[in-house]
């Protein structure tokens, strides 16, 4: 009982060395943003290249001085990080140190491969905490209330069931969130008895499952009294899904976009033009094909190096995320840059025999339109191979949509293309779901 009340000391003691601020962190000046982002650079790279035996052995090879990292730019100094040598030997970028000392491990889904297991120590685990007051204020605004209600969908095995246990161990909170939480593989017409009998201001589950809920509530007619706002984590929202959502039942649709390697990337805000970057916690590189720093606008893909954590230490790990930096700034007034959607994945990228790569967004032209799909995920065997699987109604829905659907993809995959089409209830449990997967680029990769 001593041990467990010093450890809640120390957690609230944590928390209360960030929590101030926080809120005003978003509408800095850029010149302060800077500043602390670049202080943040040089303290990781420096504790690096002591603790982590990755960087101990890169900077003395190299004969490269931590000190010559000066801020974020500077990182484009150090090597881009191979993702499948981290998934393979995740000892040689984790700290030997005290800060480390019984860090918690957390494992990626593995929907693109191996899972990668990424350790993070328990003081940035707490400073996540006051982190999310920036990502709290824009869900608070839109449901006028400090702690508005959630109804969470999500796995008993999540990143965020266990990190909720670790603060429940590790500290007292003061404002406790209200929060229910169901199972994914809760039935529709459940999740949706519930909503209405509790009226939750805030829906919050994985995209897939959010597009999928709501497509499969008005081809239905499902009674729904829908919520002050919807917040979908954990995975992309699909193509076209968040204007449905906001016009089809007028419900405003945000985001967090994070992930097991940095627990806080970038949230939206109310004006929803894109993710506002926590760029004094994580920075982000978009970086085109050619290697360089792509330009606004112009998609890439997304290299992180995590700021805060002291147990596992990524700098310039390629998530495999695909995004671009917004053009304009955000009228919101926040000053933390701004991040496309994330338009898919590197392995979303479909490979044909032909030579041509055909995108995700491509796909989802050929089937947006169609009143029978509601969900579908185009799997790429092999390169002129193919599966379809369709969410529909019923069989005779199926029929229909597979006589539209088929010769319009035939078109764009090429006429050698072999395109099984099946109909399926697409539930995927504890793995994310993707619109469009490419097995054949990853064993290729």
């Amino acid at each position: 009982m001593i041990v467990r009340h010093a450890k809640r000391l120390y957690g609230n003691a944590v928390i209360a060395a960030y929590l101030p601020g926080q809120r005003h962190v978003p509408y800095a000046r850029r010149e302060s943003l800077v500043t602390k982002r670049d202080r943040r650079v040089q303290r990781i790279v420096a504790y690096a290249a002591r603790h982590v035996p990755f960087y101990r052995e890169l900077f003395a090879r190299d004969g490269l001085d931590p000190r010559s990292i000066r801020g974020a730019h500077d990182l484009a100094r150090l090597p881009v990080l191979d993702r499948e040598h981290v998934r393979a030997h995740p000892q040689l970028y984790l700290a030997q140190g005290t800060a480390a000392r019984g860090a918690l491990s957390f494992a990626t889904s593995g929907s693109s491969g191996t899972p990668l297991r990424v350790a993070h120590d328990r003081r940035s685990l707490l400073a996540n905490i006051p982190f999310g007051e920036r990502e709290r204020e824009p869900v608070n605004r839109l449901c006028g209330s400090f702690r508005p209600r959630e109804l969470y969908v999500g796995y008993e095995t999540s990143t965020f069931k266990k990190v909720t246990a670790f603060y429940a161990e590790a500290a007292r909170l003061p404002v406790q969130p209200k929060r229910r939480f169901v199972s994914l593989l809760t039935p529709v017409e459940d999740v949706v008895a519930l909503a209405n009998a509790e009226r939750p201001d805030v829906l919050v589950g994985y995209g897939g499952w959010l597009d999928l809920f709501f497509k499969t509530v008005a081809a239905r007619g499902l009674s729904l009294r829908p919520p002050k706002a919807v917040m979908y984590i954990g995975e992309a929202l699909p193509h076209g899904a968040r204007e449905f959502i906001a016009q089809r039942f007028g419900v405003p649709v945000l985001s967090r976009y994070n992930a097991v390697e940095s627990f806080k990337i970038g949230y939206f805000c109310e004006q929803a033009t894109g993710f506002h970057v926590h760029e004094d916690l994580c920075h982000v590189r978009v970086v085109a094909a050619d290697g360089r720093d792509a330009r606004p606008g112009e998609h890439g893909e997304l290299l992180l190096s995590n700021l805060v954590n002291r147990a596992t230490v990524l700098l310039n790990y390629p998530i495999g995320d695909l995004a671009a930096w917004g053009t304009e700034e955000c009228g919101c007034g926040r000053t933390l840059r701004v991040l496309s959607e994330i338009e898919g994945r590197v392995e979303d990228v479909l490979p044909l025999a032909d030579g041509r790569f055909v995108h995700p967004r491509a796909v989802w032209q050929v089937l947006k339109d169609d009143p029978d799909v509601l969900q579908y995920q185009l799997t790429q065997q092999e390169s002129r191979r193919f599966e379809l699987r369709l969410a529909t109604l019923d069989e005779p829905a199926l029929g229909r949509a597979r006589s539209r659907v088929a010769p319009r993809l035939q078109a764009l995959l090429g006429s050698d293309a072999v395109v099984d089409v099946r109909r399926d209830a697409l539930e995927r449990g504890s793995v994310k779901f993707r619109a469009v997967v490419s097995r054949c680029r990853a064993q290729h990769a």
